[in-house]
């Protein structure tokens, strides 16, 4: 895994600390070349992952990416799933029936349609969930997904109702038909990390919010720390600048004293953020490597 993750959150408009600053990226990014070109700086400085959920939008990327092979050689994406309000949208929209044939996969229609009645039928949870991430997947059909994340909106959710066998399901689908490492983001790495030992997923890769002054991490910076000198798991680091609180020299020397960190997620939108941050990032995992 590349110690430097591209996020999408720019892209649709979520800025935890301005929401002037987001509604004005969410209208400069309505055009799809805008985003491509940030991807393109992203990419063009060494950065080849693109840690992304699945809103209708990331299946536009997805093509451009699909049509321009050489370009993007060595393009990976980390497809984070589901977007939930993409099917609030759907359903408002084209009605349950309407959205269940918006996102069942092409691949296997009719086996995906049997597979969901059986399913509900016998209230069997681990068909549905099965199902509706095969349909989450489809839009990166032919595409490099090494890493497919759940995104936090469910796993808190499942976190909180005590429904660990949730993540077991996830990550024996996610390894079997995708060939691909399950990972899961929280809000509380502490109890995410109990849930997946108490099911049996071990050494897993988990994405939290993880910075020096502790902000938006539920359980508070001890906890985390303790975590991740003691628990084995594979962390990767968001929210590392605070949204803005920290300078990012100081924010990413912090990230790389801690230890059992495996990479960094951020966002930006300059191609002047993208460079700067990859080069902190390089210069501090050298030194980490250098007295490892």
């Amino acid at each position: 895994m590349e110690k430097l993750l591209f996020g999408d959150n720019q892209f649709f408009g979520v800025n935890h600390m301005s929401e002037e600053k987001a509604r004005a990226q969410a209208l400069r990014f309505q055009d799809l070349d805008a985003i491509m070109g940030v991807l393109d700086s992203a990419y063009d400085a060494g950065i080849h992952t693109f840690m992304c959920t699945t809103h209708e939008r990331i299946a536009d990327v997805a093509e451009r990416i699909r049509q321009n092979p050489a370009r993007y050689e060595d393009f990976a994406f980390y497809p984070c799933l589901p977007y939930a309000h993409k099917y609030a949208n759907a359903m408002a929209e084209n009605g349950m029936i309407g959205a269940v044939r918006q996102f069942l996969p092409e691949e296997g229609l009719m086996n995906a349609a049997l597979r969901g009645t059986r399913s509900f039928a016998k209230k069997d949870i681990e068909g549905v969930t099965t199902l509706l991430i095969d349909a989450e997947l489809a839009m990166f059909r032919g595409l490099r997904t090494p890493v497919i994340w759940l995104q936090n909106v469910v796993v808190d959710l499942l976190l909180g109702l005590g429904f660990n066998d949730a993540f077991r399901i996830f990550a024996d689908h996610v390894r079997k038909r995708y060939n691909a490492e399950p990972g899961f983001i929280t809000m509380n790495l502490p109890r995410m990390l109990d849930a997946l030992e108490s099911v049996g997923v071990e050494n897993p890769l988990v994405c939290s919010n993880i910075n020096k002054i502790g902000f938006r991490m539920s359980g508070g910076i001890d906890a985390y720390r303790d975590a991740l000198d003691n628990r084995p798991f594979r962390a990767v680091a968001m929210s590392v600048f605070a949204s803005g609180a920290i300078p990012p020299r100081e924010a990413i020397e912090w990230i790389f004293q801690q230890p059992n960190i495996e990479s960094i997620v951020f966002g930006a939108s300059s191609r002047a953020n993208i460079v700067s941050t990859k080069s902190l990032v390089d210069e501090y995992s050298g030194q980490r490597l250098t007295t490892s």
